[in-house]
């Protein structure tokens, strides 16, 4: 089974087009979000893929970055881009990073490609892995539904916005802002009190 969703087998394709986007679409949201965290947090990267735009751009902030992502052709471009900071080929479902403590957790691009369990399990998995006062920041429409996702072919699920809230609060978490980017993305900033 693809633990990656199907990004192994675009992952060519991603790294030549977004994966070299340094400006990015929400790279704004996310910067902004970094400067919520204190200096030289610790923040995990999950769907990390080649590392460009989202951890470049939290290594710029002055951040600690770990990335992970199901892709060993995305993990690979990764630890070219940078070749310091830890990364790991895992499923974000099964990793072995949540058995850390983080000051934040990044998902961008990431919740609304698995299964509906599995993005509630994700959820779960990243409020427990922050620090008090930590910060979650994802992405997923804010209109629940179904439908392809426009590299791969497979299938996407958003369960929406009221749904996203309840499990960021059965989480522990106090959902801070919701918000869309430049590119219509909609976005969710949790914290852990």
């Amino acid at each position: 089974m693809d633990k990656s969703n199907g990004y192994e087998d675009i992952a060519a394709i991603f790294i030549a087009s977004r994966g070299q986007a340094v400006g990015g679409i929400g790279t704004a949201a996310v910067r902004k979000w970094a400067k919520l965290l204190p200096p030289k947090a610790t923040v995990l990267d999950l769907g990390c893929g080649p590392g460009i735009p989202i951890a470049q751009l939290l290594l710029a902030e002055g951040l600690r970055v770990y990335g992970l992502d199901a892709s060993p052709a995305m993990v690979a471009a990764f630890r070219q881009n940078f070749p310091m900071v830890p990364v790991v080929c895992e499923a974000v479902e099964e990793s072995l990073f949540f058995q850390r403590l983080f000051d934040a957790v990044v998902a961008w691009g990431l919740l609304f490609l698995l299964p509906a369990q599995a993005q509630e399990l994700v959820i779960y998995k990243a409020a427990r892995a922050l620090q008090a006062g930590g910060r979650l920041l994802f992405t997923a429409p804010a209109q629940a539904g179904t439908w392809r996702d426009s590299l791969t072919g497979r299938q996407s699920t958003s369960l929406g916005a009221e749904h996203y809230r309840a499990i960021v609060a059965a989480a522990s978490l106090s959902m801070e802002e919701e918000n869309t980017d430049e590119g219509q993305n909609d976005y969710y900033q949790a914290v852990k009190h």
